[in-house]
């Protein structure tokens, strides 16, 4: 049963609804691109007419049909992409649109305490839900989003991928064919000045293709998982870098337990060992480091893993790129391809394995963990 103060209340703003709301979309804001900007009227008289019958319904009635309006129009206000700080001050504009009329009712303000108390309640809970769900469907938009562009960008990285193996094999051919060629020329003429240099570079060659080809998967096809020494292949590599690491001055320190052996593909962890050792060394050239240190230090435990780490003293990487070099096409060298760390990772996420970077001004340290053979893989 409503009062007779609620009843006089009533009577007043169903007089003066219309220049109320005038008065209020006087000064709201609105964006011109806002393609539901014609609805904010109606939006405004929807909620001016649950203010009318707030006194008819129950607490939970009021909070049903407020939850219904707020979830409507926030909808349509995250769809329109306005700021949320203009609509809630459209809305708590409205509220002081309804103080200043309460001054004209006539009525005693100890009388409208009731009412007073009820619309800021609406207002209150009508500001709640709507910011809420706006939240929410703001997230769910940015998340659609994202996966559209992820799914965009997969795509676009799978096509390059088969161009590229496509493109690879087509080039790996007529590159075997010289090294065939080089090898012969080594074996009549032995003499021969720079056979080896490019037999060098042909290696490298071949090795960089190699990383294209991984990221295609094709040449996994025939290959068998095997049985290998980590010990054995760190000395190939080192080896094989040998040159590198003397023109560069490098002093190598070793630190490694005897026979660790692995089950998987030694050819590729081959190349990852190239690729970290190798960057190791070009970094610690480029920058002129003093006394250029890479240390290699392993040690296994709970006799499931070894943890394996590569570390130089070049300059630290910074910690807004720190995040980023193991991304595709990722790369800070004028000729660099950005796929040696990526493909690293592959490989050792392929091993089971994880493979990590911690980057201080004193060490840069790059850690694989790998499970050794009597591991399942």
């Amino acid at each position: 049963m409503l009062s007779e103060v609620q009843t006089e209340l009533i009577a007043f703003f169903d007089e003066n609804k219309e220049s109320l709301v005038r008065e209020w979309e006087k000064s709201i804001v609105i964006s011109n691109g806002d393609p539901y900007k014609e609805k904010i009227r109606e939006n405004g008289i929807a909620l001016f007419n649950v203010i009318l019958t707030m006194h008819t319904m129950s607490e939970e009635e009021l909070l049903e049909i407020i939850k219904k309006y707020a979830l409507e129009i926030s909808e349509e206000r995250a769809l329109a992409n306005i700021n949320i700080g203009d609509f809630v001050y459209n809305v708590n504009l409205g509220r002081s649109v309804f103080y200043s009329y309460l001054h004209r009712a006539g009525l005693q303000w100890e009388d409208l305490q009731e009412s007073i108390n009820k619309i800021n309640y609406t207002f209150d809970k009508f500001l709640y839900y709507a910011v809420t769900h706006y939240t929410e469907a703001k997230n769910k938009i940015i998340e659609e989003k994202t996966m559209f562009i992820d799914s965009t960008h997969q795509d676009r990285l799978t096509l390059l991928g088969q161009m590229t193996s496509s493109f690879i094999h087509e080039f790996r051919n007529p590159l075997t064919s010289i090294q065939g060629f080089v090898q012969l020329l080594k074996a009549d003429h032995p003499n021969m000045k720079y056979l080896e240099i490019i037999s060098s570079e042909l290696e490298q060659l071949n090795f960089r293709i190699s990383q294209f080809l991984l990221l295609s998967k094709k040449e996994l096809i025939g290959k068998e998982k095997e049985q290998f020494h980590l010990n054995k292949l760190i000395d190939e590599v080192l080896n094989f870098l040998y040159p590198s690491i003397l023109d560069g001055k490098v002093k190598i320190k070793k630190e490694i337990v005897d026979e660790i052996t692995l089950y998987g593909y030694a050819d590729e962890m081959r190349q990852v060992l190239i690729n970290i050792i190798f960057n190791a060394i070009d970094v610690l050239n480029h920058h002129r480091i003093s006394n250029p240190i890479i240390e290699i230090k392993s040690h296994i435990e709970n006799h499931t893993h070894v943890f394996f780490s590569i570390s130089n003293n070049g300059p630290m990487i910074p910690s807004e790129l720190s995040k980023t070099i193991f991304e595709p096409f990722f790369t800070t060298k004028k000729l660099g391809t950005g796929l040696g760390l990526f493909v690293c990772k592959e490989i050792i996420e392929k091993h089971k394995g994880d493979l990590t970077c911690i980057s201080t001004p004193e060490l840069t340290v790059f850690t694989l963990k790998l499970p050794l053979a009597a591991s399942p893989m």
